[in-house]
């Protein structure tokens, strides 16, 4: 739905997304009913940024995290794949932290092809030799431990 929205908004489409919902019980594998909810949701907030946020879906999925954490951590444990779970859920935290990932991946790009990063105590684009760290701080533990 994030996906549709974001391209509808750009694109100027104007998508009801409570209607795409309505529409798309009919014959459809996902269940009726959990369509129904995404209609409502979108019904009562027609510029939702995402069911995330909507306080229905928030307090569900607030209230079965911990389950939905075990359920994937079982199925890793026991090499069963579930990517859409995975994904949901790592989704699912990126939208509860103020500056994870996107501040990870700045780090990432910094490191794989020095593209700057901006930090959030001071202005400005910084660049770290992230090699020349790792290795001061190796010789440090080294050194600790001798």
């Amino acid at each position: 739905m994030n996906l549709l929205r974001a391209k509808s908004i750009e694109k100027r489409w104007g998508l009801n997304l409570a209607e795409l919902a309505r529409i798309w019980k009919g014959g459809c594998i996902i269940r009726a009913v959990f369509l129904e909810r995404i209609k409502r949701a979108y019904q009562r907030n027609p510029n939702l940024a995402s069911l995330v946020v909507d306080p229905e879906f928030a307090r569900e999925m607030v209230q079965r995290h911990v389950a939905w954490r075990r359920v994937v951590g079982l199925a890793i444990s026991a090499g069963i794949s579930t990517p859409g779970m995975c994904a949901s859920l790592a989704y699912f935290d990126t939208y509860r932290r103020a500056r994870l990932p996107a501040n990870l991946v700045q780090a990432q790009r910094d490191y794989f092809g020095a593209h700057t990063y901006e930090r959030i105590d001071l202005p400005g684009s910084f660049h770290t030799d992230w090699s020349k760290l790792a290795r001061k701080n190796s010789n440090r533990t080294e050194a600790a431990l001798h």
